[in-house]
């Protein structure tokens, strides 16, 4: 959301570049002319029902430019991931999937919460 790439219109407020942002669940989605069939299928809404719930929100968020200037980030990340469990490659990851000998785990938030950053008085979080 917010890069050049992803659906939505530019506009400007209080001299910040903004784009509309729109989930899916959110009743904006659902109400959508000819767009928003889909959307109300994923949520369980038929056109004719009286009372949606959204699911999700819609507002604006902050431009961030092109997808392209973060395919560096997301490429070394996918690098340092395998690197970490010892495949040199995505095809070899594959492989290491099917054969077993690579497995996922299921993480409660409590766990994802523990694994996190915590129990300090400050820290800088920086993306890039």
């Amino acid at each position: 959301a917010g890069t050049t790439e992803a659906p939505g219109d530019y506009f400007y407020q209080d001299g910040v570049r903004l784009k509309k942002y729109r989930g899916m669940g959110s009743l904006e989605a659902m109400e959508k002319k000819g767009g928003g069939v889909a959307a109300m299928d994923r949520y369980f809404h038929k056109d004719s029902d009286k009372v949606k719930v959204a699911q999700g929100v819609s507002g604006s968020i902050v431009d961030k430019g092109s997808v392209l200037r973060y395919l560096p980030y997301l490429i070394r990340g996918l690098q340092h991931g395998c690197q970490d469990i010892g495949a040199r490659s995505l095809s070899i990851l594959r492989s290491m999937m099917y054969s077993g000998e690579l497995k996922f785990e299921r993480r409660t938030p409590s766990a994802q919460y523990e694994g996190g950053v915590h129990s300090l008085h400050s820290f800088e979080k920086r993306l890039y």
